[in-house]
């Protein structure tokens, strides 16, 4: 998610398009959990069921979306960088790592704990699973990338910071990336590694289904395969054609199978096989948004922007702030909470709370977007490279 204005010149419009439709995924159904729309006017019954229900539970799904969309983005890099990626160089990729996500999640333990300091319930510590758990080893779970672990074991211990099991997945993922690609020496081994997370990560779904847990939702494991199925995209790009795949056919297909099987049933019932297919769904996506090898591959993120409609530049830009707006969503809907307590909101007025939500969650991330993490990430790279 490199957003550095060399990066945004060269970034892949329609991949922004799908994590800004990812992250509205994942801000409806955090929203959805406290302040329920099914007696809303967004309301329309399909099958006997509430369609907005029907897209505001499963929003897991768009961080599997996510993870496919990063492990991608990091092995095309890594390879547009190095050309192979036993070429890679690990302090330059380790750096890039920390540039990224460092300065985020330092702010983001630094407004949670002083939210909390305040006394702010959304904020502080709770003991869902009647077991308390102090505020110095959430931060520390935070810091060393095993939140996933402490929500398994513990519950959502702190509702602002809950989000970031989704971080301790990847991250974990990509401390052992670059030592995989140098330490393995052929495309087939690389390959075999990749194999590997996707066929264990749905018999871990399934040794873990319907456990009170939720590891099928949070372990490492649980969400491997959608990385690696990004990262094989990667490889896979470099050596088809990927003119089968740009059919408007094959990518409509795609579009309406996800959508189907998206609104299908809980995630809680469809997850075992339900990621994997959600992740080849994303592939296939990524792979029809591509050019092919012989045309210029060079358009500024600009000039594709200027070519969409309406809904389709707002999701663009949705999605090149992506990173902020999962990282902070829940401090803009934590203090709706404390101002509006979801027991006192009935039917429409959850509507405007809703409007209220993205807008304050949108100003809060381009702020911070803008201002803070795109020049820092820009300032420590700068820094690593002149340490060299």
């Amino acid at each position: 998610m490199d957003n550095s204005n060399n990066t945004l010149r060269h970034r892949n419009a329609r991949i922004d398009v799908l994590r800004g439709i990812s992250i509205l995924l994942v801000l409806l159904h955090h929203f959805n959990i406290p302040y329920k729309l099914h007696d809303t006017w967004l309301s329309v019954d399909i099958a006997g069921q509430s369609l907005i229900t029907a897209i505001a539970r499963n929003g897991n799904y768009g961080v599997t979306m996510f993870f496919v969309i990063s492990g991608f983005l990091i092995t095309s890099h890594s390879l547009g960088r190095w050309h192979s990626l036993n070429h890679l160089n690990i302090r330059t990729f380790y750096w890039s790592r920390i540039a990224r996500i460092l300065p985020c999640l330092l702010l983001l333990l630094l407004m949670v704990n002083s939210l909390g300091m305040l006394g702010l319930k959304p904020f502080n510590n709770q003991a869902p699973n009647g077991i308390e758990v102090s505020t110095a080893m959430t931060n520390l779970a935070a810091l060393t990338l095993w939140m996933n672990q402490l929500i398994i074991q513990y519950g959502w211990v702190n509702y602002a910071l809950g989000v970031l099991w989704s971080l301790s997945v990847e991250e974990v993922f990509y401390l052992a990336f670059p030592l995989v690609c140098l330490g393995l020496k052929t495309s087939r081994q690389f390959a075999l590694f990749l194999g590997f997370f996707v066929l264990a990560a749905p018999v871990y779904r399934w040794l873990h289904f319907g456990e009170d847990s939720e590891a099928y939702l949070y372990g490492y494991l649980a969400s491997f395969d959608g990385i690696a199925i990004g990262c094989a995209t990667a490889l896979l790009a470099n050596r088809i054609n990927l003119a089968f795949f740009q059919r408007r056919m094959v990518q409509g297909l795609t579009l309406v199978g996800m959508t189907l099987f998206y609104l299908y049933a809980p995630i809680k019932e469809t997850n075992t096989l339900g990621v994997t297919l959600m992740a080849c769904g994303t592939a296939i996506l990524i792979l029809g948004s591509l050019q092919n090898k012989h045309q210029d591959n060079k358009f500024s993120t600009q000039t594709q922007i200027a070519k969409q409609g309406v809904l389709k530049r707002t999701l663009c830009i949705l999605g090149r702030y992506s990173y902020e707006l999962y990282l902070f969503h829940l401090i803009i809907l934590g203090l709706i909470k404390v101002v509006a307590p979801p027991a006192t909101v009935e039917g429409n007025e959850k509507l405007l709370l809703l409007l209220v939500f993205l807008t304050g969650t949108f100003m809060l991330a381009f702020t911070i977007g803008r201002f803070y993490s795109i020049p820092l990430n820009g300032w420590i790279r700068q820094k690593a490279k002149t340490s060299q």
